[in-house]
């Protein structure tokens, strides 16, 4: 007998592809202290991301709305002058950053932490020391519209 006629087998799986930035993506880090910044600063560089960086939530909507474009914002929960509840309220209160993700990214990273974070209306939670393994592929699921969080 010959085989001949036997088609191969076919997968009905797709191969995994990585999600991929948005060409030009910019993100704003919302982050007191300066090493948390540059790390940040580095990994998104790696990425091909433009970051801006404010020290603090207070005024955060107006240097925001100076930029030209924003795709994400990462904010640190505990800040000089304004926490990251505060400035995240005064975020949602502005028209123009009402469908930009805000990501909370704070050393308190328990799960009680993450259930304040969700319930208060962050689209995400990172937990600190971020893991620079696993920062990229965060980052672009993220920038995705994936929903990530995780504390550990």
């Amino acid at each position: 007998m010959s085989d001949h006629n036997q088609t191969p087998a076919v997968s009905d799986t797709q191969p995994i592809r990585k999600p991929t930035i948005p060409k030009d993506a910019a993100v704003l880090v919302v982050e007191d202290n300066v090493s948390n910044f540059v790390l940040i600063a580095r990994m998104l560089g790696y990425l091909g991301i433009h970051c801006e960086w404010k020290t603090s939530g207070y005024e955060v909507v107006e240097y925001a709305d100076t930029l030209p474009r924003l795709d994400l914002i990462l904010m640190d929960i505990r800040l000089p002058y304004e926490d990251g509840y505060g400035a995240l309220k005064k975020i949602r209160a502005s028209e123009r950053f009402k469908a930009v993700p805000i990501v909370a990214v704070t050393a308190e990273a328990s799960l009680e932490q993450m259930k304040k974070a969700q319930d208060s209306g962050f689209d995400g939670f990172l937990g600190k020391p971020l893991d620079p393994d696993r920062f990229p592929d965060q980052i672009r699921r993220i920038l995705n519209g994936e929903p990530v969080w995780e504390f550990s």
